[in-house]
């Protein structure tokens, strides 16, 4: 008889955060996964070594390229890692706004896993749809800080610069003529705060939508329903946070159950599934949506009442106002100094952790009394799912690695960190 043995393949890429970035070097027995051995450090980004050599304010931009998706929600667990050590207070209004853009993120972030997730496992409309509502979350993005992506808006102390009280509009062309335009700048006539409650009123039928499509389609339960389970024991034992261990069925989210910011002002549940399956995975992120829409809404009430500073009067920390730096020498020396040299912070280590769309990501930062970090180091939720791809894929066929690294939501930058 022939001797019969496995064989090995190089696998992907077939998701767009893993463009090229993740060789995945399956084993098989037929069709038949037997092992999956993830090499990743093709994307090496050093963030961490980077960090050492710059000062604590110009690895602020540096946080948004970690996950390329979240991108504020990495520097919220950065400049909260720099508040602590600092002891710094947070004016409240800066807190709500850093709480607003967070679920916003998570929006946009649960919008391109939706969108990537199915168009992996072969439903095309549903790319289209999610990037469409992107387009508005983006707006929010480029209205605030001025880049549609890597925004650099959270500083410590608070965020960069209040909320604009008038939205970007759409100029008349060869394709959109007036009236159309017209039409498109209905819900941008009023301030960021009044396009930020349109989308929210329109959301929940966007997500109505997507379950349309999706939740009772008989293919996507065929390819989902099953696959990959994580027992809710296993799923701690691996170290998974976020939807990931949600999905498992255990009830973990840090805004409950460490509140950080005004997370315990506001009311939300936690969505968790059953059997910790793709399928539960996906339906736990969908609630994720309407949760976060709820908290966004109660974020823009609060912001319409209260007015206030938006980042710390500590001018050691903050910049002065222009306008007073071009005034005042005192002012003028703070400026110069904080552009320059930076701030330094008291020696001591910290970590801190956020809520990240993808599971708990985290800062622990060492500071020796100088103006950069003595050493950084970033717990990446996405590690550890990608660590477990090979015991969740095991026994599975070929195509349901495709949708097990769909519901993982992997995104290279924080990984290859």
């Amino acid at each position: 008889m022939a001797e019969i043995r496995n064989y090995t393949m190089n696998f992907g890429p077939q998701h767009p955060a893993a463009h090229g970035v993740l060789r995945l070097v399956l084993e098989l027995d037929g069709e038949v996964i037997q092992r999956a051995d993830p090499h990743i450090g093709l994307l090496h980004r050093a963030t961490e070594k980077l960090a050492e050599n710059k000062t604590f304010i110009q690895s602020v931009p540096y946080m948004d390229r970690l996950d390329y998706v979240s991108m504020m929600c990495n520097e919220h667990a950065y400049v909260m890692a720099i508040e602590k050590l600092l002891q710094l207070e947070v004016p409240l209004r800066a807190q709500y706004i850093r709480v607003m853009f967070d679920e916003i993120t998570r929006i946009l972030n649960h919008l391109l896993w939706l969108g990537a997730h199915a168009l992996d496992v072969g439903a095309m409309t549903v790319f289209l749809y999610a990037f469409r509502d992107r387009e508005d979350l983006m707006d929010c993005y480029e209205a605030v800080s001025g880049a549609r992506m890597h925004a650099a808006y959270y500083r410590p102390g608070g965020v960069y610069r209040d909320l604009p009280a008038s939205m970007p509009q759409y100029q008349a062309s060869k394709i959109h003529d007036e009236k159309t335009t017209r039409i498109r700048n209905e819900n941008r006539s009023g301030s960021l705060l009044d396009f930020i409650e349109d989308f929210t009123n329109r959301f929940p039928t966007y997500v109505d939508e997507y379950e349309t499509l999706l939740t009772d389609n008989r293919i996507w339960k065929q390819r989902l329903v099953g696959i990959g389970v994580v027992s809710p024991e296993r799923a701690k034992a691996l170290g998974f946070t976020g939807p990931m261990l949600r999905g498992s069925g255990v009830e973990w989210d840090l805004r409950k159950k460490q509140p950080y910011e005004v997370y315990d002002r506001v009311d939300f549940d936690i969505p968790v599934g059953v059997n910790g399956d793709c399928y539960d995975r996906y339906l736990v992120r969908i609630e994720e949506f309407r949760q976060s829409n709820r908290i966004i809404k109660q974020c823009v009430d609060w912001l319409r009442k209260n007015p206030g500073p938006v980042i710390t009067d500590n001018h050691k920390v903050a910049p002065p106002a222009r306008v007073e730096m071009k005034q005042n020498m005192e002012e003028l020396i703070h400026h110069f100094k904080l552009f320059t040299e930076g701030f330094h912070v008291p020696a001591g280590e910290v970590y801190a952790a956020i809520e990240h769309p993808k599971g708990e990501f985290g800062i622990y930062l060492v500071s020796d009394g100088a103006n950069m970090p003595y050493r950084l180091k970033i717990r990446a939720p996405g590690f550890p799912h990608l660590a477990a791809l090979d015991e969740m894929s095991r026994g599975h066929m070929i195509a349901d690695v495709v949708a097990i690294i769909g519901t993982q939501d992997i995104v290279f930058g924080e990984i290859d960190r």
